[in-house]
């Protein structure tokens, strides 16, 4: 497939018209499935970029993130949204870096010399930030198997599990945490549906409201999940939770590149077959669950994760004032005129 036709289509437009893209953008790329070399016949093409700030985002009144067109699963970064993204080996953005060199759909100078630069922006904080990712996806498969496969307590231990797994990542953005305490458990029921349920202990004193919604709705979403779709009776369901325990373990595989190679690859050109077999459900048994083996291979990455991060030559954290220098530089480029971009 010529990707590169793509953006001569009529509902690509836009990348040209919009002046928040045109001739601002630096980068276009495929992203997804296609991306990873994972997609089938029912993937969808997903388009990833990035488009230079303004001159009035950095001097004056404007601001801009992102530009999102839902109709062709298309995301475009700002190049300063971006950048603070990378400082955290964000997956979303860290994949726009790694793409195969015939994936990239146009490439301007200061595209090219991003990518020329990546290496600034990776370290340890990848071994978070990718497994905090990869942690999340196994929530979604435990949630679920457990809403489809388990008796009400058992169910509701996994719940338990996720909403304090969500919960410590929540505490862990917060390494000076003195405002009181929260205590999650399980009890029998008050609810005469349940034979047990969650409880929740709180003491708060002095806590900004915005952080405190913010940490409610982590775990509010968290129940939410479980109980906003119902039994897993047809392929199509069987098909997502195939998708999320293949990306489960390509995140890993790309943590791990980065830690063990300084590397960002997004095409898994050498481990293709086994995510594609992920995919297709073949660790997948007959009542919906997953079989032994897969959860074998998933401790395996785990324990090759664990390894890389305590081995890694990659710095704990990026070097600010290097990856400062290099967005002040770009951005004085914005500021004077210097840039040129064909869209």
């Amino acid at each position: 497939m010529d990707f590169k036709e793509l953006l001569l289509r009529e509902e690509y437009l836009f990348i040209k018209t919009n002046p928040r893209l045109g001739n601002n953008v630096i980068l276009l790329g495929i992203g997804g499935s296609y991306a990873y070399g994972t997609n089938n016949d029912s993937s969808d093409i997903d388009v990833r970029g990035i488009t230079m700030n303004l001159k009035s985002d950095l001097l004056g009144l404007t601001e801009f993130d992102q530009y999102v067109d839902d109709k062709t699963d298309t995301v475009i970064y700002s190049f300063n949204k971006i950048v603070r993204l990378l400082l955290e080996c964000n997956p979303n953005t860290c994949e726009i870096l790694g793409m195969r060199p015939d994936h990239y759909l146009y490439l301007s100078d200061i595209g090219r010399e991003l990518l020329l630069n990546k290496g600034i922006f990776l370290s340890k904080r990848a071994a978070r930030s990718f497994g905090g990712y990869a942690s999340a996806q196994l929530r979604r498969l435990q949630n679920a198997l457990a809403r489809d496969t388990f008796p009400q307590s058992e169910r509701e231990q996994h719940i338990f599990n996720s909403v304090k797994n969500a919960l410590d990542d929540f505490m862990r953005r917060y390494e000076k945490f003195d405002h009181g305490s929260i205590r999650l458990y399980i009890d029998k029921a008050e609810n005469s549906e349940f034979e047990t349920e969650i409880f929740v202990d709180v003491n708060y004193t002095h806590y900004p409201l915005r952080d405190y919604e913010n940490m409610w709705s982590v775990m509010h979403n968290v129940v939410r999940d479980y109980d906003k779709i119902g039994k897993r009776n047809n392929k199509k369901d069987d098909n997502h939770l195939n998708k999320h325990a293949m990306h489960l373990i390509r995140l890993f595989m790309m943590a791990i590149d980065i830690l063990e190679k300084g590397e960002i690859n997004t095409y898994r050109e050498k481990e293709q077959e086994l995510l594609r077999s992920i995919r297709k459900g073949d660790y997948q048994k007959e009542d919906g669950l997953f079989r032994a083996e897969f959860y074998e291979l998933l401790a395996e990455y785990e324990k090759k994760l664990d390894y890389a991060t305590e081995h890694t030559m990659l710095p704990d954290n990026p070097d600010l004032e290097v990856v400062g220098t290099f967005m002040e530089r770009i951005n004085t480029r914005v500021i004077v005129g210097d840039i040129e971009c064909k869209g």
